[in-house]
């Protein structure tokens, strides 16, 4: 009886973790690493780093886009130029201007426009 009373007491002060804030001594303040000023250089460089790296990814995001752009055809272009103003346009909830509004052609957008066939100008017999 009183060994398995023993090995439980002696399970649980096992799993017990000791306070790690009275370990140092109790009232001495506890010691400083680094000196606040060494802390800043460290803080500012960091800093100084990030800005680095997020400059170097919006340029090579910024090359990525260009050629993008560069290589669609003029008409995609002009198509994206215009979806683009569009999004701003519905991101900001303003409405078209008052005479693209009164002249716009009715439509517009809701069906798809069907290719068409280039005919030769040569006539065949």
């Amino acid at each position: 009886m009183y060994l398995k009373l023993f090995f439980c007491l002696l399970f649980f002060y096992s799993l017990q973790n000791p306070c790690l804030g009275q370990e140092s001594g109790g009232g001495d303040p506890p010691k400083k690493d680094q000196s606040l000023k060494s802390k800043r250089k460290l803080r500012k460089e960091d800093r100084k780093q990030w800005k680095e790296d997020r400059r170097n990814k919006r340029a090579e995001e910024k090359k990525v886009r260009d050629y993008h752009k560069r290589i669609q055809t003029k008409e995609v272009r002009n198509r994206m130029k215009r979806s683009k103003k569009t999004a701003a346009r519905n991101r900001d909830h303003t409405r078209e201007p008052f005479f693209q509004r009164m002249f716009h052609k009715k439509g517009k957008g809701k069906r798809v426009k069907q290719p068409t066939e280039k005919t030769s100008k040569v006539k065949q017999y």
